[in-house]
C-alpha cells in the first residue's frame, strides 16, 4: 500500500471513531441524560432550521385545522428523523472505520471497497447476520463485535425512547382536556375565574393539581425537548395556551380578587413562570414583549365588570392594577416569545362570547 493512501485511511479511520462518538454521545444526551443540555454544537441542530421552513409553508395554509394538522407532523417526524440520523451517522462512521482498516473483509466483490464496507456496516448494525461478507482480521471481527453491540443497544434505545415521548404526551395533554370545561375553549384567565366564581374551595384544588403540572411539563420538556413541538389534540389549544391562562389567571387572582386561594396561587404561579422561563432558555429564545398589549384599558374594564356581575369580590383601584401589571411582566415576555418561535397563538384574558366549549362540540352539531 502506498503511503498516501496509508495516510488517507488512517484519517479517513480515525475520522470514523469520532462520528461513532458524536452520534452516541448526542444519543445519551438527548435519551438518557435527565437535564438541560447547553452544548450548542449537536447533532439536534438542525431541527431549528427544518421547523422555520416548515412554519413558512404552514404561512401559506389559509384554513387554520388544515394549518394546525400540518403543524402537527411536524413533531413525530423530526423525532423519527433524529433517530434516523443517529443510526446513519453510526453506520457511516462504522463503514469509514471498516474502509480505514483496509476493508479486510471476504466478499463477493473481488476487491471490496467502501460500498462494500457500507453494506457489511448496515447490515451489522440491524444485526441482519447474512453472512455474504465477513471480516478476515481480528480489527475487523473486534470492529463487527462492537458494532453489532452497539445496533443492538441502539434498537432497545429506541423501544425505550418512543413509549417514554408519548406517556409524557399523554399526561400533558389530559389536564389541557381538563381545561376546556373550566377555562373554555381556547382557554381564558377571565372565563376560568368566571367560572370557579372565585369560590376559594374550587380553585385551591384546581391550582395545586396545575403546579404539578407545569413541574411535570418542566421535567419532561427539558429533558426531551422535541416534545415542545408537539401539538394538541383540538387546534384551539397547546401547552403553552393552557400555561399561559393559568398564569393569567394566578396574576389576576394574587392581584384583583379577594378572598382568593392567594398563596396556592403564588406557589403555582411560581412553578409556570420557571417552566416557561427554562424553556425559553433551552431554546435561546430571549423575552419579547407582548405588542399589542394583551390586555388593554378596554378589556381590562370588561372584564372586572364580567367579574364582578358572576359573584367575585374585585379590587379595582390603581394599586390591584399595577399589581397585576408587574406579574404579567415577569412571564407575559417569555411566552409571547415561544409563542412566535413555535406558532401558538396566545389566549386572550377575555373568552370569546357565545363560544361553546369543545366537549360541546361534535361532528353533527
Amino acid at each position: 500500500m502506498h503511503p498516501e493512501v496509508a495516510v488517507v485511511r488512517l484519517i479517513v479511520g480515525l475520522a470514523g471513531i469520532v462520528l461513532i462518538v458524536a452520534m452516541l454521545w448526542d444519543a445519551f444526551e438527548t435519551v438518557v441524560l435527565p437535564r438541560r443540555v447547553s452544548r450548542r454544537l449537536r447533532v439536534a441542530f438542525y431541527i431549528r432550521y427544518v421547523w422555520r421552513a416548515w412554519v413558512a409553508i404552514a404561512g401559506r395554509i389559509q384554513r387554520r385545522s388544515r394549518r394546525e394538522a400540518y403543524l402537527a407532523y411536524f413533531g413525530p417526524l423530526v423525532t423519527l428523523s433524529l433517530l434516523a440520523v443517529w443510526a446513519l451517522g453510526l453506520i457511516l462512521g462504522f463503514a469509514m472505520l471498516h474502509w480505514g482498516l483496509g476493508s479486510q473483509m471476504n466478499a463477493p466483490e473481488p476487491h471490496p471497497g467502501f460500498g462494500t464496507d457500507l453494506y457489511f456496516s448496515g447490515t451489522t448494525f440491524f444485526t441482519l447476520g447474512l453472512g455474504d461478507v465477513v471480516p478476515k482480521s481480528v480489527a475487523a471481527r473486534i470492529a463487527l463485535v462492537v458494532e453489532g453491540g452497539v445496533g443492538f443497544s441502539f434498537l432497545a434505545l429506541i423501544i425505550s425512547y418512543l413509549p417514554v415521548i408519548y406517556q409524557a404526551f399523554s399526561r400533558r395533554e389530559s389536564h389541557i382536556s381538563l381545561l376546556d370545561a373550566w377555562a373554555g375553549s381556547p382557554p381564558s384567565a377571565g372565563e376560568l375565574v368566571r367560572r370557579a366564581g372565585g369560590d376559594r374551595a374550587l380553585l385551591e384544588p384546581f391550582l395545586r393539581e396545575w403546579e404539578r403540572w407545569a413541574a411535570d411539563l418542566l421535567e419532561s420538556h427539558i429533558s426531551y425537548p422535541v416534545l415542545v413541538y408537539f401539538r394538541s389534540q383540538h387546534d384551539n389549544e397547546s401547552w403553552l395556551s393552557a400555561m399561559t391562562a393559568v398564569l393569567d389567571a394566578c396574576a389576576l387572582l394574587i392581584g384583583a380578587v379577594e378572598g382568593a386561594p392567594r398563596r396556592v396561587a403564588e406557589l403555582t404561579f411560581a412553578m409556570a413562570r420557571h417552566a416557561v422561563v427554562d424553556i425559553s432558555i433551552m431554546f435561546d429564545q430571549p423575552p419579547e414583549p407582548a405588542q399589542p398589549d394583551r390586555l388593554p384599558e378596554g378589556d381590562r374594564a370588561a372584564l372586572m365588570s364580567m367579574l364582578r356581575t358572576n359573584g367575585c369580590r374585585i379590587r379595582d383601584d390603581a394599586e390591584a392594577a399595577a399589581r397585576v401589571d408587574e406579574l404579567r411582566r415577569m412571564y407575559e415576555p417569555y411566552v409571547n416569545a415561544l409563542s412566535r418561535r413555535l406558532a401558538m397563538p396566545l389566549p386572550a384574558w377575555l373568552g370569546v362570547q357565545g363560544a361553546r366549549d369543545n366537549w360541546q362540540k361534535s361532528r353533527w352539531r
